[in-house]
């Protein structure tokens, strides 16, 4: 191949056989079952990068079954994000995911930086009540319980929510293991239909473990839980901070205050 033809088609890894289409990824029937906590305000701190604040000390944690996807395929995620501020805009940090899926979690990680490991999350409705687990390996990690469509939700505050700016650390290594790139990208989703949205009660339960470590942000208190359908676009990411050129990093961190 020719140096031409070789950047005509890399655009993934593998170069001959990628591990995912080119996007854009629209979502049919996606279902969220997020449970808002408080947590430990120290132990956000230490999770959350600069140039972002977090707002107050409450954390997301979301379980998301994606049984119809383009391109990625039919899986199940499930992960901690944290709502922040970068400058007077608000919006989410993707802290944490972990799915079953490995396009999706090449695809999410190469692209956009989302901070993907494979392990086994799972919905699974139980008479009147919805569960959520996540094992890594055979060790459970977390278990989340919510009553089933017990009141019907705020459509808006859904949609809302759902149309907030979403930030992530993308991190890619150079050969010498240094950093090559280190950005914040901000992305969102986009074309949303909402099917159905309740809340009721519910509770979350999170395990210490070396490598899965989602109780690092530990449960204090449940705030609210929310269940909801809908379908949406995943769109592809900006960059609004550069943390390896400061004359890049001041500019778009002007731009995006």
């Amino acid at each position: 191949m020719t140096r031409d033809e070789v950047l005509r088609q890399a655009y993934a890894m593998p170069l001959h056989n990628p591990a995912y289409p080119k996007g854009p990824y629209r979502f049919f029937r996606r279902e969220y079952i997020i449970i808002t906590y408080e947590t430990d305000p120290a132990a956000l701190a230490e999770v959350v990068p600069a140039p972002l604040q977090p707002i107050g000390n409450h954390v997301k944690y979301e379980f998301i079954r994606m049984p119809d996807s383009t391109g990625f395929g039919d899986y199940t995620e499930t992960g901690q994000v944290i709502p922040v501020r970068l400058g007077e805009m608000e919006g989410t940090y993707v802290h944490s995911m972990y799915l079953d899926d490995d396009a999706p979690i090449a695809g999410g990680r190469e692209i956009w930086g989302f901070p993907k490991k494979l392990a086994t999350p799972r919905i699974v409705h139980e008479g009147e009540v919805l569960v959520g687990t996540l094992h890594y390996g055979s060790v459970l990690c977390a278990v989340a319980t919510m009553g089933y469509k017990h009141q019907p939700a705020d459509p808006d505050a859904i949609r809302s929510a759902l149309g907030q700016p979403n930030f992530l650390l993308k991190i890619i290594p150079h050969v010498d293991a240094t950093p090559r790139i280190c950005e914040l990208v901000r992305y969102r989703l986009e074309d949303v239909q909402l099917h159905e949205a309740w809340t009721a009660p519910a509770d979350l339960q999170l395990f210490r473990h070396v490598v899965a470590d989602v109780a690092r942000l530990p449960v204090q208190r449940i705030v609210s839980a929310t269940h909801f359908v809908a379908d949406l676009t995943l769109g592809l990411g900006e960059v609004v901070h550069d943390y390896l050129d400061p004359t890049r990093e001041a500019r778009l961190t002007g731009a995006a205050t």
